[in-house]
């Protein structure tokens, strides 16, 4: 059974997550910052909460949150633990409240780090901040219960080997609440699905197979291929992207994403396999929602799991 996804933000519905800015908080003291922040983290597990009740009365079975739910949550001057937060067990119970309620009904939580987060970084500094970030969003992962963490395998760097060899290496030394919910993406300019199985099959770290990506960067796989080598990489449901292109297959960079799903860009193989497919599409709900009605029109069944207990 396919399980749809919605990515981050909606398009129609009143449904907002907030953020901030690092030069918006150094206009205030550190107690005023603090409190500005728990402030929105609060805003945001209600939205949060709000997100999971829509997808879930809507058919839609996953919902990706955006990395920054914990606005500035590692920046290196605003950042902050946790405990500094005024009312960070109740920020902290409300995020484990949003995910159960997730949980029970069905909606797979995951998040994909921002493009700063690179392992394969050539500059500890970089691999350090990145780091950081995962470390943070498994930390959050805990109380929400979301079980994919997903993230690009970064740059080439003008030597491919020696990048795939120090992503594998950064990924051998992170802690395990971060191993077990990282997964690698293919991307549209560095990493075919090829280059990144090799590293996935040593690490034991699930690829999501993207399949637009793999249209705009092809390698010696076929769509179908790809698809099954990917799925063999995970231990649970695995999780896909699918997005079409804006100017169409014709007219132009095929990179950027159009408003909707074209149904001719949803691969015949996925059609009855359980999976996880998160649509990367501007129209966000929208898109989603008419994706879902194509594919019931041609007999392809929607939905998600049976809820499980935590």
């Amino acid at each position: 059974m396919i399980r749809l996804g919605l990515c981050c933000l909606f398009h129609e519905q009143p449904i907002r997550f907030c953020t901030t800015t690092a030069t918006a908080m150094a206009r205030l003291e550190r107690p005023r910052q603090l409190e500005r922040l728990a402030g929105l983290c609060l805003a945001n597990a209600e939205a949060l909460a709000q997100a999971v009740a829509w997808c879930a009365a809507n058919g839609i079975g996953a919902f990706r949150i955006n990395s920054q739910i914990l606005p500035l949550k590692t920046h290196p001057v605003a950042g902050y633990r946790m405990e500094e937060l005024p009312d960070a067990p109740e920020i902290i119970g409300r995020f484990r409240a949003a995910g159960l309620a997730a949980l029970r009904a069905g909606v797979r939580l995951s998040m994909h780090p921002d493009q700063f987060v690179v392992l394969n970084s050539p500059r500890p500094e970089v691999v350090r901040s990145s780091v950081a970030e995962l470390v943070y969003q498994a930390e959050f992962a805990e109380w929400t219960g979301v079980d994919v963490i997903n993230l690009h395998g970064g740059g080439v760097y003008g030597d491919r080997p020696a990048a795939l060899d120090r992503l594998e290496r950064a990924i051998a030394s992170l802690p395990e609440a971060v191993r077990t919910r990282l997964t690698l993406e293919n991307d549209d300019r560095s990493f075919t699905p090829s280059g990144l199985l090799p590293v996935c099959l040593r690490t034991g770290v699930p690829l999501v197979y993207d399949v637009h990506h793999h249209r705009c960067l092809p390698d010696s796989l076929t769509v179908e291929g790809a698809t099954s080598a990917a799925a063999k990489t995970w231990n649970r449901e695995p999780l896909f992207h699918i997005s079409s292109p804006k100017a169409g297959w014709g007219g132009g960079d095929p990179r950027p994403h159009h408003d909707f799903i074209a149904p001719s860009d949803f691969p015949a193989c996925w059609h009855n396999l359980d999976l996880t497919i998160e649509v990367e599409a501007k129209a966000k709900e929208l898109a989603v929602g008419r994706l879902a009605a194509s594919l019931r029109a041609a007999g392809i069944a929607i939905g998600g799991p049976k809820p499980a207990e935590r």
